[in-house]
């Protein structure tokens, strides 16, 4: 999956669900995705509630549940600052 088809999926997961009400950055290897908290994404760098440091492929297999995030996090695949709380609100996302 390319970075640009990563970032619709997530934009179309948040306009069926809505935002979150806290603002969360996926930190890529490819680029950022930027969720704010009423659910609008975008490729900005901006400052995050929670900024979740994970390679483009883990967070593919993150959203597609075929990686679980408590062993992600336990193995270092993806590196959480900031919030852990809103960390936590991204299973309502995915």
């Amino acid at each position: 999956m390319t970075f640009e088809v990563l970032t619709e999926k997530i934009k179309s997961l948040a306009a069926t669900k809505g935002g979150i009400g806290s603002s969360i950055k996926f930190a890529t290897d490819a680029g950022n995705v930027f969720l704010t908290a009423d659910g609008n994404v975008s490729n900005d760098d901006s400052a995050a509630d929670c900024t979740i440091k994970v390679s483009q492929s883990d967070l593919e297999e993150l959203m597609s549940g075929d990686l679980n995030p408590m062993t992600a996090f336990m193995f270092g695949k993806l590196k959480i600052d900031g919030d852990m709380g809103v960390a936590m609100k991204l299973k309502d996302l995915f």
